[in-house]
């Protein structure tokens, strides 16, 4: 195997060296397109560009050319490693000592490409290529934007004829030990703001004025209560949460104009964006039509409503074949029964949900995004041993 690619370690000392920060390639394509080639891969590298976002680079690497298909997808960007005094190793020197591999990425997530890319070699080297196709779906723009990275590759890759069986996004999903966790789905996301609008004036002659906070207390209280919903049998409580209530107003004797809260909702299945947005707009204007911007004044309570970027979608995966090929190679490698959890944020499998099947699986994820970042040498075999048994699982459940 050229370049020792069965060797996890060394496939991730080899990406951490590369200071892929976000959009920046920082050559970390470059170097997994040198470990995949050797495999015989066929490699395609994209770079997408949309007005006001940077150029992002991308990967598309494909072995084999007939079903079944089984796609890996992560992201080789990183996030910044603040400030180098702080770590203990240089961020991008991937330091091993007493055991632990540090370097920006080592969890998020080249460790679960260096992984994975290790237990295809070892397939290969073992039984030759799979009866089907492997391919590896990596971005340089999941800790960015998001917007030239993995929904234009999998838009290309459709046109392009690419059609997959089932994803295994190497995300680290595991709380505390390797084999703690599966994530089969995700909540969805919806972000607003809400503008209430008063009247400006002087703190000392309020019958003047309208203050715009006195509302949006209420407004705000209406928002938390009642609960959204008391959760389903795959996922937690919809939960929503007040970001912040702002009047941009920095003087103390004065009676701010308009006054605005931004708010985040984590969804579950009970709810569509739509349906969500329905609810919030009528809580919105129960509110306003109960209560009065001062006491004593007729003055109604108006306010906007404006939605925040496009709502990421709740979703779950159904496939069994795949979860059982996952859950059953932890359970074979660790002696670990994992958690089957649709918890966390979003992550890229909100866009590849559309195309295929998705579980997500991979490293400890304790360190990620923090100084010192790190994963223990021991875990990048052991997810190997997982990976390659996966691999060789469910190739042979589609057979």
């Amino acid at each position: 195997m050229t370049q020792n690619a069965g060797n996890p370690l060394s496939n991730l000392q080899t990406l951490i060296r590369c200071p892929s920060v976000t959009p920046e390639e920082g050559g970390a394509l470059d170097a997994l397109e040198a470990m995949l080639t050797p495999l015989g891969f066929a490699v395609e590298r994209l770079t997408f560009a949309e007005h006001g976002t940077p150029d992002v680079d991308n990967l598309y690497a494909r072995l084999g050319t007939q079903g079944p298909h089984l796609m890996f997808a992560g992201h080789t960007d990183v996030v910044p490693v603040g400030d180098e005094a702080d770590w203990a190793h240089p961020p991008f020197a991937a330091t091993v000592s007493d055991g632990m591999l540090y370097g920006r990425g080592a969890v998020d997530m080249k460790g679960g490409i260096a992984c994975f890319v290790a237990a295809v070699a070892r397939h290969i080297e073992k039984h030759g290529a799979p009866a089907g196709s492997i391919s590896f779906l990596i971005t340089g723009d999941e800790e960015g934007p998001a917007i030239n990275g993995t929904t234009k590759l999998l838009e290309w890759a459709d046109g392009e004829g690419e059609q997959w069986d089932a994803c295994i996004l190497g995300e680290p999903t595991n709380p505390e030990t390797l084999g703690d966790m599966v994530k089969i789905g995700r909540r969805g996301s919806l972000s607003g703001q809400v503008t209430v609008i008063g009247t400006q004036g002087h703190v000392a002659y309020p019958h003047l004025a309208d203050n715009p906070l006195r509302a949006m207390t209420q407004m705000a209280a209406a928002l938390f209560d009642p609960p959204l919903d008391d959760g389903t049998e795959h996922f937690q409580p919809s939960n929503l949460e007040i970001t912040t209530i702002d009047t941009g107003n920095t003087a103390t004797n004065v009676i701010a104009a308009r006054a605005t809260a931004g708010f985040n909702i984590r969804f579950n299945d009970c709810w569509t964006a739509d349906s969500l947005k329905a609810e919030i707009e009528a809580r919105l204007a129960r509110a306003a039509a109960d209560h009065a911007l001062r006491p004593g004044k007729d003055t109604p309570v108006r306010f906007e409503l404006d939605w925040k970027s496009p709502p990421s979608p709740v979703f779950l995966t159904r496939d069994e074949t795949l979860i059982q090929a996952v859950t059953g190679s932890i359970e074979a490698v660790t002696g670990r029964s994992p958690v089957i959890s649709t918890s966390g944020g979003t992550s890229d499998a909100r866009f590849i949900k559309d195309y295929c099947p998705v579980v997500e699986f991979g490293l400890v994820g304790q360190t990620m995004h923090m100084v010192d970042e790190r994963v223990a040498v021991d875990d990048l075999e052991v997810l190997t041993e997982i990976y390659e048994r996966i691999i060789a699982d469910w190739f042979a459940a589609r057979a």
